[in-house]
């Protein structure tokens, strides 16, 4: 069986809202209508024409089941199209675009919307206790924010592993990363991300949210959400340096603060994954080329490290090597998994390729939305792609629970 190309057509995002910042008004469902609605304006293909719509969301809910379903029909789109919903965690976004250009390529679809929202500001609590009814004793609420992290893996297996913090101290402590070098690259990521934004790069890619306002605070007009919220510009070695440790009181020696680690956030993300014989027919132009992915498991107390078993099995598969590589998306769950990472991959601290890593800032400065992350990556990878006339483009992360994935995509020329 031969195997069709897919294509990367118009992939777009929302700005990246901090946690219950401007987007927490808009639960995840209406969100994802919202990227779905401009994805279809802005491509210009008839919605018809979609086959099926996979999005990925890391808190799914009981409000939007099936929420690449739900939010096309919120959206106002045909009907006939279906869709569903896909978690593999932090690599949910990345996920949903591989397994729509997996479709495409064996011919299950010629056409198909992949991406991904989440809207941590609205993620709910929830108890177990009283299906079957509780007579007496104390009702437990459960934060699935927090209990996601907690339940990431079998506690019979691996014991208690208090959130993904604690996997990030593991790997700091692994690899030697000092909190000195964890600020630097956290100061690195802002400030690429600020000088993107001066620089005009996320335009091409960005799409503003119109916020209904409460009718109680004197205006009915919705206020546009059009920029990334999380970034600090004034970031510096001071400022970080000023921030007191998450762990600190158990561990005189931990690394990880509120300023070198990744946010909460709200945001979605979308692209059209297209086969390469449909394109001209649909009158579509290509970003990018799917090139091969792969995921991977690792222990899950050292979750971060996910990226490097992820990519080498990319690397078999693909026959590709850091010699083809021309820029690295690697998502930013915490600045000492980034270096823990970088060394794993065999990088210096001098490396020159840091030169095509994360040049517009990542999970530190921009925010990890969770289901939307991969998208969002995806859409500033393959604009500055074009940009730099790189050829190919590597996106990877690590997933919590003890897991990595990684793809590889080509510019098209």
């Amino acid at each position: 069986m031969t195997l069709r190309r897919a294509a990367i057509v118009s992939p777009l995002r929302t700005p990246v809202g901090k946690f219950l910042g401007s987007l927490a008004p808009l639960e995840a469902g209406p969100l994802g209508a919202v990227i779905l609605k401009a994805l279809i304006e802005r491509s210009g293909i008839d919605p018809e024409r979609v086959d099926d719509v996979v999005f990925s969301q890391g808190y799914g809910s009981a409000e939007a089941p099936a929420i690449g379903h739900w939010s096309w029909l919120a959206a106002g789109l045909p009907l006939a199209v279906p869709g569903y919903q896909l978690d593999r965690r932090c690599g949910s976004g990345l996920q949903a675009v591989i397994n729509a250009a997996m479709m495409v390529q064996t011919g299950a679809a010629d056409v198909v919307v992949a991406g991904g929202v989440e809207s941590m500001s609205n993620v709910e609590h929830y108890t177990t206790d009283i299906r079957s009814g509780k007579r007496f004793g104390d009702l437990t609420m459960h934060d699935r924010l927090t209990r996601g992290r907690l339940m990431s893996q079998p506690i019979e297996r691996f014991g208690v592993i208090t959130g993904m913090i604690e996997t990030a101290e593991n790997l700091a402590k692994d690899y030697g990363i000092s909190r000195e070098a964890s600020d630097a690259y956290a100061v690195r990521s802002h400030q690429n991300a600020a000088a993107a934004w001066d620089a005009g790069k996320f335009d091409a890619q960005l799409v503003p949210v119109d916020i209904p306002q409460p009718k109680n605070r004197g205006r009915s007009d919705p206020v546009t959400f059009a920029k990334d919220e999380g970034f600090r510009a004034d970031a510096s070695m001071d400022s970080l340096g000023a921030l007191r440790a998450i762990e600190g009181k158990n561990n005189p020696d931990a690394v990880v603060t509120a300023g070198n680690a990744s946010q909460q956030n709200d945001a979605a993300a979308a692209c059209l994954v297209v086969a390469e014989d449909k394109l001209e027919e649909l009158g579509l132009e290509p970003l990018l080329w799917f090139e091969g992915w792969a995921a991977a498991g690792c222990d899950p107390s050292r979750m971060g490290i996910g990226p490097v078993p992820a990519v080498e099995r990319l690397f078999n598969r693909t026959g590709k090597g850091w010699s083809d590589v021309d820029l690295v998306e690697l998502n930013e769950a915490f600045a000492p998994q980034v270096l823990a990472v970088l060394k794993g991959w065999g990088w210096s601290e001098d490396d020159n390729r840091m030169d095509m890593l994360n040049v517009n800032g990542s999970g530190i400065s921009l925010g990890h939305p969770i289901g939307a992350t991969g998208g969002r990556i995806l859409a500033d990878m393959a604009h500055e792609m074009h940009r730099r006339e790189a050829r190919f483009g590597l996106e990877t992360m690590c997933i919590g629970g003890g897991q990595g994935i990684a793809a590889l995509f080509e510019r098209a020329i």
